[in-house]
């Protein structure tokens, strides 16, 4: 487990309030002096928990984290929020099952097992959250997925708002599906075309709202 945003988490990394952004920070340090690596291209991509703390890293880090894509998570609630956030636009990617027996699609209390992470905003809202930072208004650009593997019970969709000037924000909703990932997709390799992508645009960084959801 993480220290994410979680405020009523009950792992151990919540309760020792583990500080994840200077371990962040070391990794990013070391792997541009070891490696040459770009501090200006570093994406995060995370599942369930590590979907959380994409999120934090995103709301706490903007400033060293290109773009995050964040799987089978939704961000937490007012009543489970305990993150300063910085209110400046992200590139964020986001797939979610409606039928995610773990992170609920429509909001609502995480159903982990032998650990209580408390409650969650829906996918609708963790979406908006973002679209609202990058001040987006118009409707997206929606298309269907090719379902691709018949018998996981799962059709797919992609819906998306790019526009000059401001970030790319993504949603693939995976309807029917479960906390699991679907066939028809590999979603890292879809994280890392978002990430790609984004890599290469120029937008507005600017505080668009309030700080915290």
């Amino acid at each position: 487990f993480w220290n994410e945003c979680r405020k009523m988490s009950s792992a151990e990394a919540n309760r020792m309030d583990i500080d994840e952004q200077s371990f962040f920070r070391g990794m990013i340090g070391y792997f541009k002096k070891k490696f040459r690596a770009s501090d200006r291209n570093v994406f995060a991509a995370g599942s369930s928990g590590g979907g959380h703390m994409a999120y934090k890293l995103a709301l706490t880090m903007p400033g060293e984290i290109r773009a995050i894509a964040a799987i089978l998570a939704n961000m937490p609630d007012s009543a489970n929020f305990d993150c300063v956030a910085s209110g400046i636009a992200m590139p964020v990617m986001i797939i979610n099952s409606t039928a995610d027996e773990v992170n609920p699609y429509y909001g609502g209390e995480i159903k982990a097992y032998g650990v209580v992470l408390g409650t969650v905003m829906s996918t609708h809202a963790t979406f908006q959250y973002w679209l609202d930072l990058a001040g987006y208004h118009t409707k997206p650009f929606s298309t269907d997925i090719p379902d691709r593997d018949p018998f996981d019970g799962a059709v797919l969709r992609s819906s998306e708002y790019v526009e000059k000037g401001k970030p790319k924000v993504a949603l693939i909703t995976i309807e029917g599906g479960g906390h699991w990932y679907p066939g028809d997709i590999d979603v890292h390799v879809e994280a890392w075309k978002f990430f790609s992508s984004e890599s290469k645009r120029k937008y507005s960084r600017k505080i668009k709202k309030s700080r915290n959801p």
